[in-house]
């Protein structure tokens, strides 16, 4: 835990709090005494149409200006919303989808793609590239992470591979942190919530000399958990975070600068787990189903209703995560135009504890992989601004490595369980009892790359932009599983006997070493017309493609056990993208409205493969045929007065498997005898035929919704309290999704239904730099199911993790 960080940060912050009220009481006064109208004139300028301005392109422009699909977030509106993760950033943005059943098993997508869903292997790549100040974060567990000291989130949609070191298929979210300053300021922040929740967060920025500017960020979250163990007597699905992060700016001359970035963020939750959710039939004779298995050992679930918010989880649960590095970004006005370089090195270590049976007996009693990584980048950028001109020239170099040491172990109740109850070994504990598999795996990738982009302005209206990437990528992997029965014995797959036989059905022993290079060249291209000096046409094509992948975490069998070693390359997606769009501002600019339309085609789309055995694999990747997604978006803003703002975003999203017919059945249909293409029997049936795969041609993607929406709207009346003069404000945002499948293959069990949150917010706030609010999130209380799990051994158990309740608690905030 980090309580004792978070009671010294909540002191800073303390601390902060009172200088900055005191000083803003000291302004206020001054304000007063000298007659001026401070208060009046800033409301005046918060009324004035607000460029947004970004860097998407590697160069600072405004977000209306970019024929880019762009979702742009402010730090102040992270602030005010609760948006203190990329979790909670998807209830703004529309077309991001974000699923976590723990950090390590994190997606982050954008239009429905970007990575498989399911358990995570190292042996692919991202498709949503997250990037803190120009470095890239490869390790997608960044994304649980509370945001530090953040000025602004871009979240570009669509292929981003010819201006961005790390080429990624489906688009970037691009973070950039507020920058030393050679002018003293500072802000402080403390929440207080229901479910104990606390947070604070501070960060202090000013001179060291006339050339050398310094800036420190802490923050520190914590809050009970939203699941009651029985079993523990504990909460689970808890938030323990703490992170800090410090800038040195060097800046000798104009043309020159160098910053020295650290950071270190630490996670140690109580989490992470799941809740009985349903049961359904499968494939399996009726004895090796829950319900007879269950009775069979005199269990039950502590809840049949998933929101009662109960569990039984009987194995440790923990989720250390800890990631940090260091980088320096230099940037040197060079001839017309400005060198970037950005050198960094990250790491992460994940020390996590799970319960896979997903039940409180003891059938799978250890499953845990801590892994460590650490990441080396170089990223060379020139960019040039002109009249008729302006292109980016980029080289990037990518170097990993990730040692995994992995755990597996059954327990009492596995025999029973796992074993087939006709058996006499069914009956005896001893056979499955203290079964381990104990694997070894490591990953070192290597990705070099070129890219560059010209935007060629034809006429005052016409730019002409073509991009162009060239890349290499090598990956060399390791994996060994080791297999030991209860009393320690060494257990090789040539062993014989009907109880060795058993344990080897359960765990087999593997050695492979896949490893794959490639080189891919993608380009794109973009044309963009101003119909008039407020609206942007444009139309963009990219031919691009995520990299080869390995499978790290062991390979499919044939049915004598024996690893398929063709299965250990995945071929590259190829990628071909179609977007149109306008972006447009009226009514003196106050108001704003960007339509976009896109379709992503992908052959030999990366999907992750889950097999129904305990431990044996924890998902594989396989390539699907043909993928598709295509929808429509639009996002729409207005300000009428300074007293007024609304916003609507919305997205359409159709995202399918044009072709895979070779996937793995949904839990309905698995379970059974192998039997080919055959038709299954009914559900249930002893004896039943499950096909060996299934044709899921023409469904949809997991974690996709076709329908999803954002909006929210904030109104402020002129108040003074507490000596202060400043406004009043009441805020509200929601967020609706329509209903979505949760597991790779659509099953009729594993369907979240649609649901929609409120956030409310009131609040009063000066010019002075004090806001103190209340909020409530989750307004009215709506139970969903952010993910739904299919238990292992095909026996129809159906986990879950439930949304968060409705919570509440208070802010206050200053700067100065």
């Amino acid at each position: 835990m980090v309580n004792r960080p978070l009671l010294s940060l909540s002191a800073l912050a303390a601390a902060l709090l009172f200088h900055s009220t005191a000083q803003a009481d000291e302004t206020a006064g001054a304000a007063a005494a000298s007659g001026s109208h401070s208060t009046a004139a800033a409301h005046e300028d918060r009324s004035a149409p607000q460029d947004i301005v970004v860097t998407a392109r590697r160069r600072s422009e405004t977000s209306q200006e970019i024929p880019i699909a762009v979702s742009v977030v402010g730090g102040a509106q992270l602030d005010s919303t609760g948006a203190f993760n990329v979790g909670r950033l998807q209830q703004l943005a529309p077309t991001l989808q974000f699923y976590s059943s723990n950090p390590r098993n994190t997606a982050v997508n954008i239009r429905g793609i970007g990575v498989p869903f399911g358990l995570t292997s190292d042996g692919f790549e991202q498709g949503v590239g997250i990037y803190v100040d120009d470095v890239y974060y490869s390790r997608v567990a960044s994304a649980t992470f509370d945001f530090l000291d953040v000025a602004q989130i871009e979240m570009l949609r669509g292929p981003q591979g010819t201006l961005y070191g790390k080429n990624t298929t489906a688009g970037a979210i691009n973070i950039t942190t507020n920058q030393p300053t050679f002018d003293f300021e500072g802000k402080a922040e403390v929440s207080v919530g229901s479910l104990n929740f606390k947070q604070a967060k501070a960060a202090i920025s000013g001179p060291l000399s006339d050339t050398l500017a310094a800036r420190i960020a802490v923050s520190s979250t914590s809050r009970r958990g939203t699941i009651y163990n029985v079993t523990t007597d504990r909460w689970i699905q808890s938030q323990d975070n703490i992170g800090l992060r410090g800038q040195l700016l060097w800046k000798p001359t104009d043309t020159f600068s160098a910053t020295l970035v650290g950071d270190y963020s630490e996670q140690d939750a109580a989490c992470c787990g799941s809740v009985f959710v349903r049961t359904g039939a499968t494939q399996r004779p009726l004895n090796r189903q829950f319900a007879a298995l269950a009775a069979a050992q005199n269990y039950a679930p502590p809840s049949l209703n998933g929101f009662d918010r109960l569990t039984d989880l009987d194995a440790s649960l923990n989720a250390g995560n800890v990631i940090g590095g260091v980088a320096l970004r230099l940037k040197w006005d060079i001839g017309p135009g400005t060198l970037t370089s950005v050198t960094a090195w990250r790491s992460w270590n994940w020390k996590p504890e799970n319960d896979r049976d997903f039940t409180g007996l003891p059938i799978v009693t250890l499953s845990q992989n801590p892994s460590q990584q650490d990441q080396y980048t170089q990223e060379l950028r020139y960019n040039y601004s002109g009249k008729q001109f302006d292109f980016v020239l980029g080289a990037f170099a990518f170097n990993q490595r990730i040692d995994t040491q992995g755990t597996e172990q059954h327990g009492a109740a596995s025999s029973r369980w796992t074993l087939n109850p006709t058996s006499a070994l069914a009956s005896n504990p001893a056979v499955l009892n203290g079964l381990t598999a104990r694997n070894t795996q490591y990953l070192k990738s290597t990705s070099l790359a070129l890219f560059g982009q010209l935007a060629w302005k034809a006429t005052d209206a016409l730019t002409i932009q073509p991009g162009l990437r060239l890349n290499y990528d090598k990956k060399e992997g390791f994996y060994q599983r080791r297999v030991f029965d209860g009393q320690g014995v060494e257990i090789f797959a040539t062993d014989t006997g009907t109880v060795r036989a058993a344990q080897l059905g359960v765990f087999t022993p593997q050695l492979s070493a896949p490893e794959a290079s490639d080189w891919n060249f993608s380009y794109d291209l973009t044309v963009s017309y101003r119909v008039a000096p407020d609206i942007l046409t444009y139309a963009t094509y990219a031919k691009t493609f995520k990299t080869v992948g390995i499978n790290q975490n062991g390979l499919p069998t044939d049915a004598a056990g024996n690893p398929i070693l063709a299965a250990g390359q995945i071929r590259p997606e190829q990628v071909q993208h179609f977007e149109a769009g306008i972006k447009a501002q009226f009514w003196d600019r106050r108001a704003t409205l960007n339509l976009s339309a896109f379709r992503t085609d992908i052959k030999d789309y990366q999907a992750t493969v889950n097999n129904g055995q305990f431990g044996v694999l924890r998902g594989y990747l396989a390539n699907a045929d043909k993928v598709r997604s295509q929808g429509v978006e639009v996002d729409f803003s207005v300000r009428p007065s300074q007293r007024f703002n609304a916003y609507v975003n919305g997205a359409y999203t159709d995202a399918t498997y044009r072709r895979f017919v070779d996937a793995p059945c949904p839990p309905e249909l698995s379970g059974g005898t192998a039997a080919g293409s055959n038709a299954p029997s009914a559900p249930g049936t002893p004896g039943g035929l499950s096909p060996a795969n299934c044709d899921i041609s023409g469904q949809r993607l997991p974690g996709v919704s076709k329908w999803a929406l954002s909006f929210g709207a904030e109104g402020n009346v002129p108040a003074t309290l507490l000596g202060q003069t400043g406004e009043v404000y009441l805020g509200y945002d929601g967020s609706y999704r329509s209903n979505f499948s949760s597991n790779a293959s659509p099953s009729a069990y594993t369907w979240i239904d649609g649901y929609s949150l409120s956030n409310v917010r009131l609040g009063f706030r000066t010019d002075a730099g004090l806001d103190i609010f209340g909020w409530v999130r989750n307004a009215f209380n709506e139970n969903y199911y952010e993910q739904l799990f299919v238990g292992p051994g095909n026996t129809g158990l159906i986990a879950g993790l439930p949304g968060d309740p409705r919570t509440w608690g208070a802010t206050v905030k200053v700067s100065f």
